[in-house]
């Protein structure tokens, strides 16, 4: 089967999980407590004025003339408008998903660069002091809930040492934001060569990135040092020792490249769980993204933006998975797209 085939194949195997989808989100305007005219009416709204927002808002048709409304608007890229900010929800989100991606890829950079080789070398020195501290550290970084990290975080480093920028967004106050390219600011700022804009961002960045990465790094640290004790203790690998072979070959080469099938699954669903699960760092540290804005429309019962939240979510779930199989074809030539 060829590249082209088998990913049109996989797509059409994730429709109806998407289908599934539409429907869960489109459920929520029932399921959520409160009207959703009544919401975007004002609480001082008469019942004349609400029942004429819920003509507007369809509220008043059938359930499946409402969904199928609602299905051809997201078919459209038509998410609805926010009653909080009165704007469309598609408009809001691709101003706010650029800040919640930087802040996922920088944490999992983090995460990566010192996860996977701190797991290996405690698997290759089992039982020593590395082993140890990565145990120690797997354990510290599940058990501590990742608000409690970020309060620690900002006590430490900004308030008792002042080394870190307050918690107050993207960018330090009186720093403009560099011309937008990407919508990273700080890939934007190094783009355009805004040398103030790259600081800035990059030490707003900090807290809020190892915060998260330290807490994605204990699952990845742990799932490295665990695959690579089974591999070290296999057959072909005994055999390479046998043979003479350099010991980087054998860790690097042979063992490390085989672990990474099960961490591959791992970043994918963490990517995943940090694109849509960061809402309580996004919270502590002012960051304006995603998270922070599905919280604010759930307190105040805004129904259009946390069906595209959600919707959101599912979509790049998908998408992860479909890029995880992908890769499993590159890093194990055991797999072959035929």
């Amino acid at each position: 089967m060829g590249l082209g085939r088998y990913v049109a194949t996989r797509v059409l195997l994730v429709l109806p999980t998407l289908f599934g989808v539409t429907l869960i989100t489109f459920a929520l305007t029932y399921l959520l407590p409160g009207n959703p005219a009544l919401v975007k009416a004002g609480p001082l709204a008469t019942p004349e004025h609400i029942r004429e927002m819920e003509r507007q808002m369809g509220l008043d048709r059938p359930v499946p003339v409402q969904y199928w409304r609602y299905l051809s608007g997201v078919l459209r890229g038509d998410f609805g408008e926010s009653a909080t900010t009165g704007r469309p929800v598609l408009q809001d989100f691709l101003q706010r998903v650029p800040a919640t991606l930087e802040l996922t890829l920088a944490s999992m950079l983090i995460a990566i660069a010192v996860g996977i080789p701190l797991g290996v070398v405690a698997a290759v020195r089992r039982d020593g002091p590395v082993d140890h501290a990565s145990r120690l550290l797997g354990v510290g970084g599940v058990a501590m809930p990742t608000f409690w990290t970020g309060l620690l975080a900002v006590y430490l480093f900004f308030y008792h040492l002042g080394v870190a920028p307050p918690p107050l967004g993207r960018l330090s106050p009186g720093v403009m934001a560099p011309t937008a390219l990407t919508g990273l600011y700080a890939v934007d700022a190094l783009l355009t060569g805004n040398a103030r804009a790259l600081g800035s961002a990059l030490h707003q960045l900090m807290l809020p990135s190892l915060t998260l990465g330290f807490s994605v790094m204990a699952p990845v640290t742990r799932m490295v040092r665990a695959t690579m004790l089974e591999i070290l203790e296999s057959d072909y690998i005994k055999a390479a020792w046998a043979a003479g072979l350099p010991r980087r070959t054998i860790v690097y080469g042979d063992a490390l490249r085989n672990c990474l099938i099960p961490v591959i699954t791992l970043v994918g669903v963490v990517f995943g769980f940090l694109m849509a699960g960061n809402v309580v760092v996004e919270i502590v540290f002012a960051w304006p993204g995603i998270g922070n804005y599905a919280v604010t429309s759930l307190l105040t019962k805004d129904a259009a933006p946390i069906q595209g939240f959600v919707l959101f979510v599912a979509v790049v779930y998908v998408l992860i998975n479909l890029t995880v199989d992908l890769v499993y074809g590159v890093v194990d030539p055991r797999i072959r797209l035929r």
